[in-house]
């Protein structure tokens, strides 16, 4: 009898992602203002590349897509490509871009915890984390490149994480630098809240189908959702702000 081979997902084994159906398939959308580089610029690029370390990012050995939008705005939308490295068996730790080719911007971050990593946070801090349940079982997340096989393997450990997520850079609105400050993300958690259009895009380019991934994935278990997550869903919104409050900050000398 065939079974489906298993993978460790959170525990570290490195996973093929990218293929040539997974990158380079989505150009950022942002030009930004500065003159070309110069040769001199090239050269050191080039020595750099030979000779210093990169062991941080050829740890990210996953590469995941999908949507989210502001804490607080749920017409906010945008696509995000995640490059994920897997740290243990509970947690993981993202950047984000707006693309997946050489001119991707860098949004922001994503932090991904095991539920039982979750279940010690506290109350407050559980206001900031979203669960993956829906992107899951809905399709919209994906792993291009992945077989189907490996990826279904993949999702079946997500769908019970959880996601802090933070956007640096607005490139949905701030189409040269990123202005601003940092934006709390969230995750979709219901039918008919992603727009129709975003999904039909990313699938057009990822050559996918975000329905049949739903169909693939109907036999993956739906979790309990945990106490405090999704708090937008219960009108708690959290969310960065700058203020000109030029009071001493409590423990803070000047």
């Amino acid at each position: 009898m065939f079974k489906r081979p298993k993978i460790s997902v959170l525990g570290g084994i490195a996973l093929l992602l990218v293929s040539s159906c997974g990158g380079k398939n989505t150009s950022s959308n942002v030009e930004s203002p500065g003159g070309d580089k110069t040769a001199k610029t090239k050269v050191l690029e080039t020595g750099a590349e030979v000779l210093q370390s990169k062991a941080p990012l050829r740890a990210m050995s996953m590469y995941l897509d999908g949507f989210h939008f502001y804490n607080g705005n749920l017409n906010g939308q945008m696509e995000a490509h995640h490059y994920c490295t897997q740290l243990n068996e509970d947690l993981v730790q993202c950047m984000i871009f707006d693309g997946n080719g050489p001119d991707a911007k860098i949004m922001g971050v994503e932090y991904i915890v095991s539920e039982r990593l979750f279940k010690t946070l506290p109350d407050e801090e559980r206001k900031l984390w979203h669960s993956h349940h829906h992107e899951v079982k809905a399709g919209s997340l994906i792993a291009p490149g992945l077989p189907l096989v490996a990826e279904h393997e993949l999702m079946e450990k997500l769908v019970s994480t959880y996601g802090k997520t933070f956007h640096t850079w607005h490139t949905d609105r701030d189409l040269k630098l990123p202005l601003g400050h940092p934006m709390i993300m969230m995750g979709f958690t219901k039918d008919g809240q992603l727009a129709d259009s975003l999904v039909a895009r990313r699938d057009q380019r990822f050559r996918t189908s975000t329905a049949e991934k739903r169909k693939n994935r109907a036999d993956i278990p739906v979790p309990a959702i945990q106490p405090g997550a999704n708090a937008w869903e219960q009108g708690e919104i959290r969310q960065l702000t700058i203020t000109d409050d030029k009071q001493p900050i409590p423990g803070h000398s000047h």
